[in-house]
């Protein structure tokens, strides 16, 4: 028989947890860096993220936290911004729901900034649908049916 010269196989390799539920220290931008909101995810650990000085980039996911930190759209992230490339940014980290509501609180969020939600974009197009659907019958329709 062959001796063993692993640790282990692959379901002790997946259970690897780095302890996310513990509190972590809050992290600000500094220079060189900026918070955005994902719009939607691309694949191949890329995603299209709305900065909030207004620019809507291509971010790419750094390879630490490739297959270790899901993201997904309506997420809060923070981007390293390329000084070659003003359209295209590289994701650094992810914020937690807790941690962005504290982020929006100490006001480095604008206040128009919609978190905790998986599509990005205005309510008031979607409230105006919702009446749009609505129809009304009056009791001569009803006596037909």
């Amino acid at each position: 028989m062959p001796k063993n010269k692993g640790k282990g196989g692959k379901n002790r390799k997946r259970g690897k947890n780095e302890a996310d539920d513990e509190k972590r220290e809050l992290v600000f931008k500094e220079d060189g860096q900026e918070y955005a909101q994902v719009l939607r995810m691309l694949g191949n650990g890329r995603c299209e993220a709305m900065c909030i000085d207004g620019v809507k980039r291509l971010c790419h996911i750094r390879g630490k936290m490739h297959k270790k930190v899901w993201i997904a759209a309506g997420d809060i992230i923070l981007v390293g911004l390329r000084d070659f490339q003003d359209d295209k940014a590289d994701v650094i980290l992810k914020y937690m729901s807790d941690e962005a509501r504290l982020l929006k609180a100490y006001g480095e969020l604008p206040d128009n900034t919609r978190l905790n939600e998986g599509i990005v974009g205005d309510l008031d197009e979607d409230d105006n649908a919702a009446d749009d659907d609505y129809v009304e019958f009056e009791d001569e329709d009803i006596d037909r049916i």
